[in-house]
């Protein structure tokens, strides 16, 4: 392989994805120039591709948009989940377009120029996702040269080598490094991000309504969150404001006497990116002195998967992952349907749980967990994102649910 020439791409061709299988697939590169690997995998999601792709939970994979108009909307300040994309790279259907929205302020060509990320356009998505459903998330290099020529011998050897998500701490990579106090509130049309102060948020119906269990405006008097960063999504904490906390936010690796040193009413533990397995070798300790406390604890993803692991049960890498803003789950206190938003390629083994912590939720598409809780702590969790809103509004109650637990330690 070391003495192979350079690969020149078919004609037009500008993009390549190289799988470690040795499947080579052309296209036409948009954004920065270069490679990366990591795993491929699809995301169902109409919109939000900035989102996505700021979503630190997308650390190492290359994301496959099955929608085929990715891009055409432009991108803004706006919708992000974080200073910069922590996915890779971006896979589309169709050459990305002149944006068409009041909103936008600059082409997605040009953001993801900007932040140093690949993008790879006129893929047949439907067949890749469809391979990947088969065959299950591949590891691979997405590839772009201006003038059409690869080593692709290079970028296979890069993709074989790759040792894939699973066994990889990748909150680490992720979180932020010192403790700092959350500021702002939730997103309006017209209005911008709220103060954190503001005294009404969105209701379940989508008109405004006070804040709960406050409605005393400020910081002061409201039940104070500590969350812990594993790589987490900005718009949770805007809920989390939305619901009545005053949010403090420390790294993942935070210790015990760090998040009880800011003295919280109670505790989250956020979404993040790699293998919880090992991500809870430092975290997990920490949690399970945290759960002695009493304090009411909640957790979003990783975090579900982190709670899970510290009770005692077991996570399994998924086979093609959950990624989508359609997937149904059912409450299983009510027979309820919400339909939530999904990033993950690790779950919750439903048969590992122990006697104190029951399922909550399950997921509709394959019957695995969705949520938990334990029947002698004040916590819970779930596997979905509430904050994503893709019902739009059907998961929103358990912001309030986990804030309305904390209400006792105000008044006290």
């Amino acid at each position: 392989m070391a003495d192979a020439k350079p690969i020149s791409a078919p004609e037009g061709a500008t993009g390549v994805l190289v799988l470690a299988s040795g499947d080579v697939v052309w296209g036409r590169g948009f954004g920065v120039e270069g490679a990366a690997v990591g795993e491929v995998c699809f995301h169902t999601a109409m919109t939000g591709y900035q989102e996505i792709m700021t979503d630190p939970s997308f650390a190492g994979q290359i994301i496959t948009f099955t929608f085929p108009h990715i891009g055409n909307v432009g991108a803004n300040p706006d919708d992000i989940e974080a200073d910069e994309p922590h996915a890779l790279g971006m896979i589309v259907r169709e050459d990305v377009t002149e944006p068409s929205n009041f909103r936008s302020v600059e082409r997605l060509d040009d953001w993801m120029k900007r932040h140093n990320r690949i993008g790879l356009a006129g893929i047949d998505t439907r067949a890749l996702t469809k391979r990947i459903r088969a065959g299950g998330a591949p590891n691979g290099v997405i590839a772009h040269s201006a003038d059409g020529v690869f080593d692709i011998p290079a970028l296979l050897a890069q993709a074989q080598a790759w040792p894939g998500l699973e066994g990889m701490d990748l909150a680490i990579d992720v979180t932020r490094e010192t403790h700092g106090a959350w500021e702002g509130g939730i997103w309006r049309l017209g209005f911008g991000y709220a103060e954190s102060g503001a005294s009404t948020s969105l209701g379940t119906n989508g008109e405004e309504q006070p804040f709960v269990p406050s409605e005393v405006e400020g910081q002061a008097h409201r039940p104070h969150v500590v969350a812990i960063d594993y790589g987490s999504k900005r718009n949770i904490f805007r809920n989390l404001v939305a619901a009545g906390a005053k949010v403090s936010v420390v790294p993942a690796t935070a210790s015990f006497e760090d998040v009880m040193a800011l003295a919280p009413d109670g505790i989250f533990l956020s979404n993040g990116p790699g293998d919880p397995a090992a991500t809870g070798e430092y975290a997990v300790p920490v949690i399970r002195q945290l759960l002695e406390t009493g304090k009411p604890l909640f957790g979003i993803c990783l975090g579900h998967q982190l709670l899970a692991l510290a009770v005692g049960a077991q996570t399994s890498k998924m086979f093609q992952g959950h990624r989508g803003a359609n997937h149904p789950v059912q409450r299983l206190s009510d027979g309820g349907v919400e339909i939530t938003s999904m990033n993950h390629g690790f779950a919750v083994l439903s048969d590992s749980l122990p006697g104190h912590a029951r399922a909550t939720h399950v997921s509709l598409f394959d019957g695995s967990n969705a949520g938990l809780e334990l029947v002698d702590r004040p916590a819970f969790s779930v596997q979905y994102h509430p904050e994503a809103s893709p019902g739009p509004q059907d998961s929103l109650y358990l912001f309030g649910k986990f804030v309305d637990m904390l209400a006792p330690a105000v008044a006290a």
